[in-house]
């Protein structure tokens, strides 16, 4: 019998996307890695005590810890709040579950500064689904972890629901605009918002490096938990050529 490795994942409960995207990138590995997933409230994305409500860590470790009833290797918050709030609140979140579980853990805005890092990816340009002031404060956290940021594009939504009916031309409009400056590659911050389906297209309309959040978590999600991750027809990251 095939041994399965199995990945936890802790979702915003208004996202649509990144669900059916994980499991079709992970038709490469077949059915030897499975992911789980377990929902969070998260309804909207504001500078304002409302939305900073949905991103405490109580709820975060309750999702985590019914995951680690089944038998898991890893867990992440698949989810990018930490990238305006900034990664301090992600490393208290993983210590957290990994003192309550034992498993490794991570998220996605770590999993954007890994990638960078490894990569050699300098210079970002931001697509980006939210409004003006979240954009600008992930603006501000990027350079704090030494990215220097060329372009921010944005689209103004709050709800989730409307960034997850984003169509992809407006997608594609971000991707462009984020591009102007010819960064070292491009990050999409928010994991339901589809630029994943995207990728390749844009990857050669641009000659940009596209690091989406969907796919750096899965990414990332595969190597914490002990796998090596080479998949080709979804961008130069998944396939290691970022």
């Amino acid at each position: 019998m095939t041994q399965v490795t199995r990945i936890g994942h802790i979702t915003p409960s208004s996202n649509t996307a990144l669900e059916p995207l994980t499991y079709a990138m992970n038709e490469g590995f077949g059915r030897s890695v499975a992911h789980h997933f377990a929902r969070t409230l998260v309804t909207h994305l504001a500078l304002n005590n409302s939305s900073e409500a949905q991103f405490q860590l109580e709820p975060m470790l309750a999702a985590a810890r019914l995951l680690a009833d089944a038998p898991l290797d890893a867990i992440v918050w698949n989810g990018t709040s930490a990238s305006w709030r900034g990664i301090h609140n992600d490393l208290a979140l993983c210590e957290a579950i990994t003192k309550e579980t034992g498993l490794p853990a991570s998220t996605s805005t770590l999993a954007f500064y890994k990638s960078f890092r490894e990569f050699g990816l300098k210079r970002i340009g931001l697509a980006l689904p939210y409004t003006a002031d979240i954009s600008s404060q992930i603006a501000v956290e990027y350079a704090r972890h030494g990215f220097a940021i060329t372009d921010v594009a944005s689209l103004g939504l709050v709800a989730n629901r409307d960034i997850g009916a984003a169509e992809p031309d407006a997608i594609r409009g971000v991707l462009r605009r984020a591009a102007v400056s010819k960064p070292d590659a491009i990050a999409v911050v928010c994991t339901n918002f589809n630029a994943t389906d995207l990728i390749v297209e844009m990857e050669e309309e641009l000659g940009v490096t596209i690091v989406d959040s969907i796919a750096v978590t899965f990414w990332e999600a595969c190597r914490i938990a002990g796998l090596e991750v080479v998949i080709e027809g979804w961008g130069r990251l998944l396939a290691g050529k970022a």
